[in-house]
C-alpha cells in the first residue's frame, strides 16, 4: 500500500507508511483542515476491502467490524485511541477504492520495535504492568485481544504503551468469545495450537491473553521466548509437549526472582490452572512489584452515544449495522443486579438492582471528582448494593463512606466504624435509610 502516499482521504493527507501486514497497512497521515478536535499527525490504518474476491473482502469486513466495535465501545488510556473510520473514494486508483481507513492515535514505535534493538528496555517492568492493565481493561469490558504480542503494543511519545490491533479481538459471550482461526505461533497457549473450528470461528477465553502476556513478560525480562527451539514452529511443538507433562517449564536463569511465579501462572499448562490468575490479579501482584499506578480511567462498560454518526455510516451497514445499533441506541437502562460484573462493587439508585448503576472494580476516594464519576449521586441516595468481587483476594469485603477520602461526615461521626456501611464479598441486598456515600474501598472484612 505504499501507493497511498499522497491520496486525500476526508480530512487527511497521507504520507509514508509506518507498517505493512497481512490484512492492513498503516501510513502517518496529517490533517489538511481547520478542525481542532482532531491532531495534526495521526497513524491511518488502511484495510483494502475493494479488489479481493467475495469471500476474502467479507473476511476483512469483519476484521475491520471487530476493530471498529471494540474501540467504539472502550475509553480507556491503555489502549490506541480511534478517531473515525472511512472509506476511501480513489476511483482511479481500484487497488485502494473502496478501502476502510481506520483513523487511530499516532505511536512513536512498537514494542517489537524496542526488542529487536537486541537490549532489554530498562523500564520492562512499568511497560508490562501498563500492558498487563489494558489487558485488564479489556477483559473486565468483555473482551479478548486474542493476539497480544510485542508488535500490537504501541510506544507513545510519553514512553507509556497502548494495546492495538484489535482485527482478532472478539466479544465474549458467557465464557468464550469466537474469532478467526488465525493465530502467532509464539503467544498462542498449547490448547489452542491445533483447536476445533466451529461455525462460529475459533473459541478463545481471557486465559487466552494471559499466556500470550507471559510469553511476553519473559520475552521483555530476559530477551528470549519462555519455551526452547530456535523457530516458532519449533517452540509450539515445545509448548505442545509441555501441556501433555512430557517436557518441563525451564524459565530463563535471567528472569528476576519476583517475576517466576508471575510468568510460571501465566504459562500454566491449562485453560482451567491458568485462568484461576486473571488479568485483574495479575495486576495487583505486578503493581506490588513494581509500584506503578493506574491510568486515570477505566473503560466505561455503558455505551457513550455516538458522537458521529458518520463514521458508522463509512462502513458498509451489512458489516456494522449490528454495532452502530447497539452504540445508538437510547432505550432506559436494563434493571437487576445481574449488571453488575464479577470483580466489581456496584451502587444502585433504586432497590433490587434498579435504576442507574455505579461500577469499579477498584478503591475511589471521590465519586464525583474522581477516576470514575457518579453523578446520581450528587443527588440521589443509594438505594441497594452488591458486592460481585468474585475474586476472593485479601481485600474483598467493600466499605464505603458518607465523606470524600474514605472520611466521615455528618451523622457518620457518630458511627463507631465511621462507615456508612460496608457490605461482605458476593453480598448484595437494599439499603435502609437515607445512605449517601461518596467514597468507598476494599478492606478485609466488614
Amino acid at each position: 500500500m505504499s501507493g497511498a502516499a499522497g491520496l486525500r482521504v476526508g480530512r487527511w493527507e497521507v504520507r509514508d507508511v509506518l507498517a505493512t501486514g497481512s490484512f492492513s497497512s498503516v501510513h502517518t497521515a496529517h490533517r489538511a483542515t481547520a478542525d481542532p478536535e482532531f491532531p495534526l499527525v495521526v497513524a491511518l490504518k488502511i484495510l483494502p476491502t475493494g479488489t479481493h474476491t467475495p469471500r476474502q473482502a467479507a473476511h476483512l469486513r469483519e476484521l475491520v467490524a471487530a476493530e471498529v466495535a471494540l474501540l467504539s465501545k472502550l475509553r480507556s488510556p491503555r489502549l490506541i485511541r480511534m478517531y473515525e473510520v472511512l472509506t476511501v473514494d480513489a476511483p482511479g486508483r481500484p487497488e485502494l477504492d473502496g478501502a476502510t481507513a481506520v483513523v487511530l492515535e499516532r505511536a512513536d514505535g512498537s514494542l517489537d520495535t524496542v526488542l529487536a534493538r537486541g537490549a532489554r528496555p530498562p523500564a520492562g517492568p512499568v511497560l508490562l504492568a501498563q500492558i498487563c492493565e489494558g489487558m485488564h481493561h479489556l477483559h473486565h469490558a468483555g473482551w479478548v485481544h486474542g493476539d497480544l504480542k510485542p508488535g500490537n503494543v504501541l510506544v507513545m511519545k510519553d514512553g507509556s504503551v497502548r494495546l492495538a490491533d484489535f482485527n482478532l479481538a472478539a466479544e465474549l459471550t458467557g465464557t468464550h468469545a469466537y474469532g478467526p482461526a488465525f493465530a502467532t505461533l509464539d503467544y498462542t497457549p498449547p490448547e489452542l495450537v491445533w483447536p476445533e473450528i466451529s461455525e462460529q470461528g475459533r473459541a478463545i477465553r481471557p486465559s487466552t491473553d494471559v499466556w500470550a502476556f507471559g510469553v511476553l513478560a519473559h520475552l521483555v525480562l530476559t530477551g528470549a521466548f519462555p519455551l526452547p527451539g530456535g523457530t516458532a514452529a519449533a517452540r509450539r511443538d515445545a509448548a505442545v509437549r509441555y501441556a501433555r507433562g512430557t517436557e518441563s517449564l525451564r524459565l530463563s536463569p535471567d528472569l528476576p526472582d519476583v517475576w517466576r511465579p508471575i510468568v510460571t501462572d501465566c504459562l500454566s499448562r491449562t485453560h482451567e490452572e491458568r485462568a484461576v490468575h486473571d488479568a485483574g490479579s495479575l495486576l495487583r501482584r505486578i503493581e506490588a512489584i513494581t509500584g506503578a499506578t493506574r491510568a486515570a480511567r477505566l473503560p466505561r462498560l455503558r455505551p457513550l452515544r455516538w458522537q458521529r454518526p458518520a463514521m458508522a455510516a463509512a462502513v458498509t451497514a451489512a458489516v456494522l449495522g449490528a454495532a452502530a445499533m447497539y452504540l445508538t441506541r437510547d432505550d432506559e437502562p436494563a434493571s437487576g443486579y445481574h449488571r453488575c460484573d464479577a470483580g466489581s462493587v456496584c451502587f444502585f439508585s433504586g432497590p433490587d438492582g434498579t435504576g442507574e448503576m455505579c461500577s469499579w472494580i477498584g478503591d475511589d476516594p471521590d465519586w464525583l471528582a474522581g477516576a470514575e464519576t457518579c453523578g446520581w449521586a450528587a443527588e440521589r441516595p443509594v438505594r441497594s448494593v452488591f458486592n460481585n468481587n468474585q475474586e476472593r483476594t485479601e481485600r474483598h469485603d467493600v466499605a464505603y463512606y458518607r465523606g470524600a477520602g474514605f472520611a466521615p461526615a455528618g451523622d457518620d461521626l457518630a458511627r463507631a466504624t465511621h462507615r456508612t456501611g460496608c457490605t461482605g464479598v458476593n453480598q448484595q441486598g437494599n439499603l435502609k435509610g437515607t445512605y449517601a456515600p461518596m467514597s468507598h474501598r476494599w478492606v478485609e472484612r466488614c
